[in-house]
């Protein structure tokens, strides 16, 4: 056997690459020492009809930095004390305002906010035709009820008030300008917090599926994004509602809870209440305010499970397939993409799939477009 194939010893080859060892001496200085602090004792001698105390103390040769925290006498502790409570709001206002911008750098430099867009689509998107709304007015039926009515009979009421939305009376304001149209979106908003204010949860609920069913109509198409984006105003309003509702419902005398809470930290009323509106929603007959109200509140999945956002997302994506209208469609993944990029920016494959979605839609949407814009300009020449 030729000598350079003879067997390598590599226990000894391991040895001769590890880092050399340095003894430390017993009095040398070495930063993982472990430093030794005698706290003092005081020893009482129980003598009946007199008391006597002797104390000793000691304390190794290299102090603690970290001990004077304990006492207080560090400057950041006599700093804290004489600190002003309004300057130290400010300072927890920045850097809850930092942790937002670190957040923010998750959907990279280049991102463009919705507060910067909404401005421009309600600036560039306008028209002088008159437009028109539909409100489904709900028929009051006075229920009396009982102190000692079941929980069924509670449930049963409150679905009852929800199908009385689509029974009852339609009422149809036509021939509304662009001012008033925006004055009567305004009105909705403000009726919506009101009702929430007065405890009236179902008719918050009403108003904001009042309010996604005017998203179904494309008749002026030219004003349609304008409309969206004062719609999603009210939709954003509802599921910040809902959102500290339940997180008030969170407090406890720990106080509030982190921004990174997790399910197991809340309590069971918050989530039987969440579950509760996840239910009321599931209950819409009609496709486009269901998904409209559940993408409102898709923050609060935060409070049933950990994967509830990452789970929803891609079945809010598919729920979209079933709209008929492709430029609503569109109009609906962009307001999905919009708010799960708020809730969570770090989950990017529901954005990949509604992109593809378009993509496969746009044939439909471009010559809807189009025919439409064909439309208008027949209609502009005859009247010239």
């Amino acid at each position: 056997i030729p000598s350079q194939w003879t067997s390598r010893n590599y226990t000894s080859e391991f040895d001769s690459c590890r880092l050399e060892a340095v003894p430390v001496e017993f009095g040398d200085y070495h930063p993982l020492k472990p430093i030794t602090v005698t706290e003092s004792k005081t020893k009482k001698m129980g003598r009946k009809g007199s008391t006597s105390s002797t104390s000793s103390s000691s304390s190794s040769s290299m102090i603690d930095p970290l001990s004077s925290v304990l006492d207080g006498t560090d400057p950041l502790s006599l700093f804290a004390a004489t600190a002003d409570p309004v300057t130290t709001a400010a300072n927890t206002d920045t850097t809850r305002k930092k942790r937002d911008k670190d957040d923010s750098l998750v959907v990279g430099s280049d991102f463009e906010p919705w507060s910067s867009k909404r401005g421009e689509i309600l600036a560039r998107y306008t028209t002088t035709e008159k437009l028109s709304i539909n409100l489904y007015m709900s028929s009051e039926k006075g229920k009396a009820t009982t102190p000692g009515s079941a929980v069924s009979e509670k449930v049963r009421t409150r679905l009852e008030e929800l199908d009385d939305l689509e029974e009852g009376s339609q009422k149809e304001l036509l021939n509304l300008t662009q001012q008033d149209y925006m004055n009567r979106i305004e009105d909705l908003n403000q009726s919506l917090k009101d009702a929430w204010a007065s405890d009236q949860k179902v008719k918050a609920l009403k108003i904001v599926i009042q309010c996604s069913k005017l998203l179904s109509d494309t008749t002026v198409i030219q004003f349609y994004p304008s409309k969206f984006v004062l719609i999603t105003d009210i939709l954003d309003t509802f599921g910040k509602l809902v959102y500290e509702r339940i997180l008030s419902m969170c407090l406890d005398n720990r106080g509030s809870l982190p921004d990174n809470f997790t399910p197991e930290s809340v309590n069971d009323t918050a989530k039987e209440t969440c579950l509760n509106w996840f239910f009321k929603i599931a209950s819409i007959r009609e496709l486009i305010p269901r998904f409209y109200v559940e993408a409102a509140i898709l923050k609060c999945n935060k409070f049933l499970s950990k994967t509830g956002i990452s789970e929803c997302l891609p079945r809010l994506t598919a729920m979209i397939r079933g709209i008929g209208d492709p430029l609503v469609a569109v109009y609906a993944r962009a307001y999905l993409c919009r708010v799960g990029m708020e809730v969570a920016p770090h989950l990017k494959e529901s954005l990949n799939k509604n992109f593809f979605d378009f993509l496969l839609t746009f044939k439909q949407v471009s010559k809807y477009v189009c025919t439409f814009n064909c439309r208008d300009f027949r209609q502009k020449k005859k009247i010239e």
